[in-house]
């Protein structure tokens, strides 16, 4: 059972509406998403790209820029090291372009996800090395490569750290002991000592700032610098929304902008992308980077190799582009597939096993691929309302991902057993895992054992930002909606609620019988149309069952055949 509750978070709302010409829920609603005070305020209403901070802010980033200018102008050979992600990929892609813009010789790799593992590692700079590269720049990457930093740079590398992951430490005496990696530049805004004013950004937005700050450097025209934004903040953005970062400060901005450039970009392999799995351009947003183009992006690293994704965005012609966006739209086809099936398994053992009431699930699915089993934990994980780890068997021993629920810290939980795992990592949230199979069995136990999770723990939370009665509801309103747009972690769409309302009509729908459709009645006889797209059967046994519910929604105008009608998409229903 779900545990709803309003913000009621309190502002001056009529003074803010005012001051800003926009309406009182508007202003509540910036409100409950912590936008305070008149210069977060203004930001988060009309901020531009001219408002972003100047990357040299950045810890590192003069040393930085300095090294790979002099390495450019020496003709020395540059090799951008990347992630197998998207942000990895799209980190690498405006490193590669920033750095070719201004005459380098450059050229990239990204590490295999099985072969390889995450990170710099010391195949990869051997490889380099074999290759005569003088100089190595990390993006997404690199902040916890101590040791093969250490190693390139006993064999006479220049290396530069660009990361936005935090940074490792030890902790002494209740202190925390940073630990920075022998590199060159390390150029991270969660270093204790950047004063960069906004940590948020992701590898892509981090690489981006440095190529921005050596074309000025470097003497490039403001044009120059124009086409810079023009070309690379698309992929930022396909960065910030892939990598689920939070979409507040400057994020926003990059998200907002690189968008619209999306629309109509010239990259080739974008573009064929987008027509490929049928994305409406001209109605682009979050959702279609986040489940439509991300996760094509992401198949390649998943199932095969990143350099997919990345000769996609360097794709040079028409034709190019065509095949590699087929290729990789058939590998997240086959990616669904697996997940599919995957889930169904998860399910099956859990519904048909004596731990289904186990705070802590761990499944087993040795079959599995285990680049997604973080994906069948995470769907998991909602399923059922708790931390899930999801185990696969590996070419040594079992590997497995976690995903966690807000009220149980898995990294912490899993630190307190850590001498099962021949290697952890990861945070609150979510975490990656290696043990010896003989251990599943015990590491179940285990964990459950250290579990102490209330019931109000296990309920999942739904935050409403106001109730909202159907008159207040109509176009003006749902147009001035999009003033909080870009919508993704850290600024959701808008939760509206209404309770004590007739269910008219229920039916499902579409070809795949996924749809829900009604209208909804209120006490005084309003109605709106509504549809439902989660678990379409179970919402309908509840609307047959019970007539008068509570529901969490948001509006949209709904466009079919010429005609216009206010449409209320169910969230959340009771």
């Amino acid at each position: 059972m779900e545990k709803w509750f309003v913000a009621m978070k309190k502002a001056d709302f009529n003074g803010i509406a005012e001051k800003y010409q926009i309406s009182p829920i508007i202003a509540r609603l910036m409100r409950n998403r912590d936008v305070i005070g008149d210069e977060a305020i203004d930001f988060y209403l009309n901020g531009t790209v001219e408002d972003l901070y100047d990357g040299l802010l950045m810890k590192d980033m003069d040393r930085a820029v300095d090294i790979l200018k002099e390495k450019i102008e020496e003709g020395k050979k540059i090799r951008v090291i990347g992630d197998y992600d998207i942000d990895g990929v799209n980190a690498t892609y405006i490193l590669q372009q920033g750095l070719a813009g201004l005459g380098a010789d450059v050229d990239t790799d990204i590490p295999d996800r099985i072969k390889d593992g995450y990170g710099l590692n010391q195949m990869l700079i051997d490889r380099a090395l074999e290759d005569d590269v003088d100089t190595i720049i990390t993006c997404d990457n690199g902040i916890a490569a101590l040791n093969e930093i250490a190693y390139g740079k006993e064999n006479g590398m220049t290396i530069v750290v660009t990361d936005h992951h935090e940074v490792p430490y030890l902790e002494e005496n209740g202190e925390k002991k940073y630990l920075l990696p022998p590199a060159d530049a390390v150029v991270d805004p969660h270093r204790a000592d950047c004063e960069y004013p906004f940590k948020g950004l992701c590898g892509a937005a981090v690489a981006y700032k440095l190529v921005e700050v050596l074309y000025r450097v470097s003497g490039k025209s403001e044009q120059a610098v124009e086409h810079l934004q023009e070309s690379l903040m698309e992929n930022v953005a396909i960065a910030t929304i892939g990598d689920v970062m939070d979409l507040v400060g400057e994020n926003r901005v990059f998200v907002k902008k690189g968008l619209e450039l999306l629309k109509t970009t010239k990259n080739e392999g974008l573009h064929a992308l987008m027509q490929c799995t049928g994305v409406d351009t001209a109605n682009l947003n979050t959702y279609h980077i986040g489940f439509v183009i991300g996760p094509c992006i992401n198949a390649g690293g998943r199932l095969d190799t990143a350099k997919r994704a990345l000769e996609l965005l360097n794709a040079s012609n028409r034709r190019e582009a065509v095949t590699l966006a087929a290729d990789l739209k058939e590998l997240n086809d086959s990616r669904k597939e697996m997940t599919e099936e995957g889930v169904e398994e998860a399910v099956r053992q859990i519904e048909s096993s004596s731990w289904k009431d186990d705070q802590v699930l761990v499944v087993y699915l040795p079959e599995c691929h285990e680049s997604i089993a973080g994906i069948i934990a995470g769907r998991i994980k909602e399923r059922y309302y708790r931390p899930t780890f999801v185990l696969t068997k590996g070419e040594t021993g079992v590997k497995g991902s976690g995903r966690s629920i807000e009220a149980y810290d898995m990294f912490a939980e899993m630190s307190r057993c850590r001498e099962l795992f021949t290697k952890y990592g990861g945070h609150k949230l979510a975490a990656g895992l290696s043990l010896e199979e003989e251990n599943v069995e015990v590491f179940r136990k285990r964990i459950n054992e250290l579990a102490d999770l209330t019931e109000e723990d296990l309920q999942m939370k739904v935050s409403i930002d106001m109730r909202l009665p159907f008159p207040y509801i109509n176009e003006e309103l749902i147009h001035e909606l999009k003033i909080l747009e870009p919508f993704g972690k850290g600024n959701g769409k808008p939760l509206f609620a209404e309770s004590k309302l007739r269910v008219i009509q229920p039916r499902i729908f579409g070809k795949n019988r996924n749809v829900l459709k009604c209208r909804l009645e209120d006490q005084q006889g309003n109605q709106m149309e509504a549809v439902y797209f989660g678990e379409v059967e179970d919402c309908l046994r509840q609307m047959e069952k019970k007539q008068i519910m509570s529901f969490t929604y948001y509006p949209s105008i709904n466009e079919y055949m010429g005609r216009r009608t206010i449409q209320l998409t169910i969230v959340n229903y009771q």
